[in-house]
């Protein structure tokens, strides 16, 4: 249900820049989907790349490495399975079931798969490296809105603490890997002009590998160095 629910607040901001031509407008509505999802519960990718890790690095019991990687696939999995429904659905609406073009914000979002694949192609290894990289700040700042909404304890806080940097990477248009299930299935389900093995090459294997070192590294690892390991130790009762 997250890879659906982040995939509707994508095609919601989308319509409102549509709408009213400014994309600011949009950014600061789109964490609205990520608000939902965390507060019903549900596991993003981005998510669990940070928190699976820091459990098995504390020696959490029965944390393993071969669970933290189950947690990964089934959650990449769930999410990819939520995000494409999504897009073949937007799909079928965009172009009334396929019979006539997208309209303009089925245009864009077809428009969008092929600028962040062959776009990032054409400039060989130095755009690898731009999108590993806006992966990396993408989930800097998807895990800090993550972290903060744990610490806070009401919900006013929670959503205010996921709002500020969910809305900073959308605006800045980092690559984040669910988002991306959706929006490059969607492209191509809508005659844009790239193929899947450019979607998978050049947008979501390095989208998912940079969220995982930016979040891990970034958030992550910076916390538990700075507040877990200098904290109180925890009580193990036997």
């Amino acid at each position: 249900m997250a890879g659906a629910i982040l995939a509707l607040a994508a095609v919601f901001a989308i319509t409102v820049n549509v709408q009213t031509g400014y994309s600011i407008i949009g950014s600061a509505l789109f964490p609205v989907g990520f608000c939902m999802l965390y507060l019903l519960g549900f596991d993003l990718l981005t998510g669990v790349f940070v928190l699976s890790p820091l459990a098995l690095i504390d020696r959490r019991p029965g944390v393993t490495l071969g669970g933290v990687l189950r947690n990964w696939g089934l959650t990449f999995v769930g999410n990819f399975a939520g995000a494409l429904t999504v897009a073949v659905l937007m799909s079928v609406v965009f172009t009334f079931g396929f019979s006539t073009p997208p309209d303009k914000v089925g245009t864009i979002i077809a428009g969008i798969g092929e600028a962040r694949t062959l776009g990032y192609a054409k400039y060989g290894a130095a755009g690898m490296l731009t999108l590993f990289i806006r992966g990396m700040l993408c989930n800097w700042m998807v895990s800090t809105g993550v972290v903060g909404a744990m610490i806070s304890t009401t919900v006013s806080g929670k959503v205010i603490a996921m709002w500020m940097p969910i809305m900073v990477f959308f605006f800045m248009t980092f690559e984040h890997s669910v988002v991306n299930m959706f929006l490059f299935p969607s492209g191509l389900i809508m005659g844009g002009k790239f193929s899947i093995m450019d979607y998978l090459i050049w947008n979501e294997i390095p989208t998912v590998l940079g969220n995982l070192v930016g979040g891990l590294s970034f958030t992550g690892l910076t916390l538990y160095s700075t507040h877990v390991r200098t904290g109180a130790k925890r009580l193990v009762l036997s």
